[in-house]
Order: C-alpha cells, then sequence, then structure tokens
C-alpha cells in the first residue's frame, strides 16, 4: 500500500515525522533511484526508499526511553562544536533513536527518546496539546499579577501564548520558584514568557509530559518506558500502544 514517504521513514525509526521531511527537503532521500521530493508517495514493500544512499529494511522493534537531560548537553546526535549531546549517554542502546523534541542548552529534565516515528509526531504536534511541566526558578519574587499574566498569556514576537497552569512553590529573599504548565512548544518559550513578565529564568527544569512525571530518575541517567507508562503518554494521541 503507498503512503507519503516521510511517514514511512518515520514508521521506520530513521527519524520524526518532521524530521523525514527535513531529510527529503535536503536531498537525502531517494525513491528507486530518483531524487525524493515531498507528497511522493511508496509502497515499502515494492519501492526502493533509500535515505543518505542506505536502502530502508524492515522496521526495528520500538524503543520508548525516558532521559533526564544534564544542563550543558546538547538535544542533539551531533554537534559540530563539539559539545556534549545525548548520544554520549545512550551506550547500550542498539537501535537507532531520536530525541522527542527538544530541551535547551541550559535546561534540564524530561525527555523522552525513541525510534517510532508517529508517537514522536503524537507528542510533538500542536493540535494534540499535550502538556509539559516544568520548574522554574526566577530572579525576583513574582508577584500574583505576573501569575496571571503568564495563566491568561503573553505577548511575545511571534504571537500570544496560550494560557498556561501556573503554581508558586517557594521562595526566597531574591528568587522564586514556580511550576508552570504549557501545551505549546516554541522555541524557548518559558524563558521568553518570564523575561517578559520582568523575572528572567536562572534555572529550567522538565519535570512531566501528559502525565508522566520523570519522578527520581537522576540526571544523566536513562530508562525503558514500561507500558503502562506508554499507554498514560499514547491516551490522548488517539494512538493505540504497541510493544515496547
Amino acid at each position: 500500500m503507498e503512503e507519503r514517504i516521510q511517514k514511512i521513514i518515520a514508521r521506520m525509526g530513521i527519524a520524526s515525522r518532521r524530521g523525514a521531511e527535513e531529510l527529503i527537503a535536503e536531498g537525502r532521500v531517494t525513491l528507486n533511484g530518483r531524487s525524493a521530493t515531498l507528497g511522493m508517495k511508496a509502497d515499502p514493500a515494492r519501492d526502493h526508499i533509500k535515505v543518505d544512499g542506505k536502502l530502508l529494511t524492515k522496521a526495528e522493534p520500538k524503543v520508548y526511553l525516558v532521559f533526564n537531560k544534564p544542563r550543558g548537553v546538547i538535544t542533539s546526535l551531533s554537534d559540530p562544536r563539539g559539545r556534549a549531546t545525548i548520544k554520549n549517554f545512550l551506550r547500550g542502546i542498539k537501535y537507532r533513536v531520536f530525541p522527542v523534541g527538544r530541551l535547551d542548552y541550559d535546561s534540564e529534565g524530561m525527555l523522552l527518546i525513541t525510534n517510532d516515528g508517529d508517537f514522536a509526531y503524537s507528542i510533538l504536534h500542536p493540535s494534540r496539546k499535550i502538556p509539559k511541566s516544568y520548574v522554574v526558578k526566577v530572579s525576583g519574587i513574582i508577584e500574583d499579577d505576573k501569575i496571571e499574566k503568564l495563566r491568561h498569556g503573553v505577548k511575545l514576537d511571534d504571537g500570544i501564548t496560550m494560557p498556561a497552569r501556573v503554581k508558586k512553590i517557594r521562595h526566597s529573599e531574591n528568587n522564586s520558584w514556580i511550576e508552570i504548565t504549557i501545551h505549546e512548544g516554541r522555541k524557548r518559550q518559558i524563558r521568553r514568557m518570564l523575561e517578559k513578565v520582568g523575572h528572567p529564568v536562572i534555572r529550567l527544569k522538565r519535570t512531566g509530559i501528559n502525565g508522566l512525571r520523570i519522578g527520581d530518575l537522576k540526571s544523566g541517567e536513562l530508562r525503558r518506558l514500561t507500558a503502562a507508562e506508554l499507554r498514560m503518554l499514547k491516551k490522548e494521541t488517539e494512538m493505540k500502544p504497541e510493544a515496547i
């Protein structure tokens, strides 16, 4: 049966759906010896699809991991500047995997890693509105009026943010800690939101995605999701859970 090439590549665990589209746009995908373009369809049982010259074969078993990313680590499998990447922590994982979304260099916490492109797509696509929770340390004592602004939406350069769930955790003489949950995935969104209301971020940690909490997983540690955790992550995505 014919499908769009990017969907086939994602299902084969090469990249997320968005990543597959980027591979095609960069000219790294061929279909039966010809350069592929977005919108092309193929039958993986009949057609020859290559990525970077390597023929796609039968999909590998699906892998679903949760990683507690440390600060100072790039959410990528390589870095031209030689900085530490998440690949440094993937030793022992024999299948090719990729991160689901991003945490910036200075942020830490929960990062999902998989070779299931459809799963990654379902978590990342804005229409799914998957909640992601963060604990944030900010400069200054954040007052209730600033909390209300965050809850109702903050005007940024790329538009007004969607309402967020925000609650105070504690404060010291000079800093505050809050928990904030958002459904969007704009670049450095939380940092920009808090900068806008006058409380620059000092430290930011993602603690949960769609009900899954990072718990006592230590910084730099990696583990497989349980079947129950995978079902919980998928319950809002209209996807059927698959074996881990």
